[in-house]
């Protein structure tokens, strides 16, 4: 059988200073990509913008995407690679971080545990995607219609609202947390709040109400959502002196998690475990306040399109365009064990 192609796609616009690490673990992994594409400019550019831009530049039939703050594990495209040539059906694949985040602070810790820690437990069949470190069949994608780069312009769920389209069309995709990479980025507490509200979970709650559909994929699960329950419980029992209330929410927040919080306990020791908790319940809180919010978005948003709704072609179903014409593949390399160099080329 002939070994399928893989171009490996890194959206770098905003300048990353872990680029050059990035770049040296794909190229250091066993059966690395037979071209890598950089793609580092218009500066400010978003990532889906980038991510289409690559997938049409790309000469091979599976592409890789791989955040520029991620160090893939030297088995990533092997395993990519036996995912593709063992299920002619699959149409995308992803995988988790690991369970080293290399960033420090107890904020990092508990992000990318809790990335880790969802994507590990979600192993299998999936109906959503996720593009930190995941491939997909060039010729899907492109018919898919690629990432919606209008309506996300910065990074935010592009990733998801891709894979969700996909899994409508009858795509067959897999979370495969063994093809995993270390998580270079720095969190905050304003960070992480700021990106669990406004970029994920206002814009996920109202995807899913555009869609008219549930979703229990990944921290939309029923354990996470029971969780988040449990959350406010506690919260409402406290503020309102009912110890019942509260001993019932913090013992099913407590006993739901358990193996997260033991993750937490094992990775970051007594004090980061337990700052690691108080973390998780601002993490959940962010999602239950992002319901109400992406519930009125979606509301807004229907009230402004309503006279243009039969004229406006669905960008759900448009052909990749791209938001900057300007878009630059910055550095492709040659295919493994040729001997050109590094080139640039213009869109």
């Amino acid at each position: 059988m002939t070994a399928l192609k893989v171009t490996a796609v890194i959206p770098a616009t905003d300048d990353p200073p872990t680029l050059a690490r990035c770049l040296a673990a794909i190229h250091a992994a066993e059966d690395s990509p037979d071209e890598v594409l950089v793609i580092d400019s218009p500066r400010g550019a978003g990532p889906a913008a980038c991510r289409n831009a690559g997938a049409l530049r790309a000469n091979n039939p599976i592409v890789v995407f791989v955040d520029a703050d991620v160090l893939v594990h030297w088995d990533a495209f092997t395993r990519v690679r036996a995912a593709f040539a063992t299920d002619p059906r699959l149409a995308a694949v992803f995988g988790a971080y690991d369970d080293k985040p290399a960033a420090p602070g107890a904020v990092s810790a508990f992000r990318n545990l809790l990335h880790h820690h969802v994507h590990r437990t979600a192993a299998g069949p999936a109906t959503t995607f996720c593009s930190a470190l995941g491939a997909i069949r060039r010729d899907e994608l492109l018919a898919s219609g690629g990432f919606d780069e209008r309506r996300y312009r910065r990074a935010s769920i592009e990733d998801i609202e891709l894979g969700l389209r996909l899994s409508e069309r009858g795509a067959r995709i897999v979370l495969d947390p063994r093809i995993a990479g270390t998580h270079l980025k720095v969190w905050t507490l304003r960070s992480m709040l700021v990106t669990d509200l406004l970029h994920r979970g206002i814009p996920w709650i109202s995807l899913l109400a555009r869609k008219g559909t549930d979703c229990r994929a990944l921290n939309l699960g029923l354990c996470h959502r029971l969780s988040a329950g449990c959350n406010a419980l506690a919260i409402i029992g406290l503020v309102a002196r009912r110890r019942r209330a509260a001993f019932v929410g913090v013992g099913g927040l407590l006993s739901l998690n358990r193996s997260f919080y033991r993750l937490l306990l094992m990775r970051c020791g007594v004090r980061g475990a337990l700052l690691g908790v108080g973390l998780h319940v601002l993490h959940q809180l962010a999602a239950l306040l992002a319901v109400p919010a992406g519930i009125a978005v979606f509301a807004a948003e229907r009230v402004r399109s309503r006279p243009a709704a039969e004229t406006t072609r669905s960008p759900e179903v448009a052909p990749i365009q791209f938001s900057d014409e300007r878009i630059q593949v910055g550095a492709t390399s040659p295919a493994r064990g040729s001997s050109g160099s590094e080139r640039s080329m213009v869109a």
